[in-house]
């Protein structure tokens, strides 16, 4: 905490970071004096973009969101290159990240991956509002880090069109991620042996309301499935006004109290155990292979990690802790195949994963994109048998890295 303080009380000093932010955060410490130190910063010389970018997280992970996307989009006005040097004393792979203006779901939460690694990371900040740089720094490898969103899917296009002939190994090609939308998902995923991934449709808030009344059918939006359904507005993310909705006459007062104008419908699914409990996984699919990350386990379907009562539970994290011994063994290896459809149909080196198992065996999907958290923050004494298993993560994305890079043949990798 001092030393984050320390760098915090700098003027234009070196950028802290999201993970030492967040780290923080989780830790339940006090945050306002960073976050004090911050805003004096950015208050006294509003082109200190370390400052700008730091606050902005601080913000975020406060509750000021507003406040914290328009420090973002000013401290990538002032600078769109940030860079956080290798961990290690001996320098391994310089890793490009592109990634684009939002709040801490909207990219790829890449700093977590490399914790005290061997790589430097450049992040370069891309808008459809200011020009683009003609060179960016040399690197081994570029990550696509920009999630999908509505709002990204144009972002997404012209960093398709910049890296198409890109002069170094690109890991998550943008044309991949923009088919991350939950329909997006849904229809490569659909009609596949051992996934159930319940057909997705967006609709809009009148035609919800027409349902809702009884003057259409839910045949007319899901010709094969029926109530209970799962809604929830398009781009929301951590189960924010998601609900399921039992009958016809359930999505009045929804309606009422979410004023979205474009919804996510399916059917819902029904995945309790036989002991009557809800069961969820987080898997990071890295070059094909299935890395556990967290397992949740709750009396209530719409299941978050730190809604479980995880923390609460010996016998949940005994569960948990024996789900991540036994992972390669158990879950990986019942669905072999449908993990490798999943590999092979989403076409990317780096994927997130929320799913379940059906009562019937199959792997329930819930969500695949790019930009799921995936860190070794819980706590060493509550969660001893986490760090292990995160650090196989942390080697197979490093590994990852390794295995894209090419011999370098030129100084600078230029804007094509």
């Amino acid at each position: 905490m001092s030393d984050r303080l320390h760098y915090a009380s700098q003027a234009f000093g070196p950028l802290i970071g999201v993970a030492p932010l967040m780290r923080s955060a989780f830790a339940n410490e006090n945050m306002q004096p960073i976050g004090e130190a911050l805003l004096k910063r950015a208050e006294e010389n509003v082109h200190d973009a370390h400052a700008l970018m730091d606050c902005s997280v601080y913000l975020q992970l406060t509750g000021h969101h507003d406040l914290a996307l328009a420090m973002q989009a000013q401290a990538i006005k002032t600078q769109a290159l940030y860079s956080l040097p290798a961990q290690r004393s001996e320098l391994g792979i310089r890793l490009l990240v592109l990634m684009g203006p939002g709040d801490l779901m909207a990219n790829t939460p890449i700093e977590f991956l490399i914790e005290d690694s061997d790589v430097a990371l450049d992040i370069l900040y891309l808008t459809l509002d200011e020009d683009w740089p003609d060179t960016v720094p040399d690197h081994d490898v570029m990550l696509v880090g920009i999630a999908e969103s509505e709002a990204n899917q144009p972002l997404l296009h012209q960093v398709g069109l910049m890296t198409a002939n890109w002069p170094r190994p690109v890991i998550n090609r943008p044309e991949h991620i923009a088919r991350l939308s939950r329909d997006g998902v849904c229809a490569a995923l659909s009609h596949c042996t051992g996934i159930d991934m319940p057909v997705t449709v967006r609709t809009d808030r009148a035609t919800l309301g027409q349902l809702g009344i009884g003057m259409i059918a839910i045949s007319s939006l899901l010709p094969d499935d029926h109530f209970p359904l799962i809604v929830r507005p398009l781009g929301s993310h951590a189960g924010k006004d998601l609900d399921k909705i039992d009958t016809p006459t359930d999505l009045i007062p929804y309606l009422e109290r979410v004023g979205a104008d474009y919804f996510y419908l399916s059917r819902f699914v029904d995945y309790r155990s036989a002991d009557g409990l809800f069961r969820k996984y987080r898997v990071a699919l890295i070059e094909g292979k299935p890395f556990v990350c967290h397992f949740a386990i709750s009396s209530h379907w719409m299941i978050h990690y730190l809604n479980a009562g995880m923390s609460e539970s010996p016998e949940k994290r005994a569960e948990e802790a024996e789900c991540m011994a036994h992972f390669d063994e158990q879950f990986a290896k019942r669905h072999t195949d449908a993990l490798r459809i999943i590999y092979e149909r989403m076409g990317m080196q780096y994927l997130g994963i929320d799913c379940a198992e059906t009562q019937d065996g199959n792997l329930l999907i819930f969500e695949v994109d790019n930009a799921m958290v995936v860190h070794a923050m819980d706590p060493v004494d509550m969660y001893p048998y986490k760090k292990p298993a995160m650090q196989k993560v942390f080697d197979a994305f490093r590994q990852m890295l390794e295995n894209a890079r090419l011999p370098i043949t030129n100084d600078v990798a230029e804007h094509p």
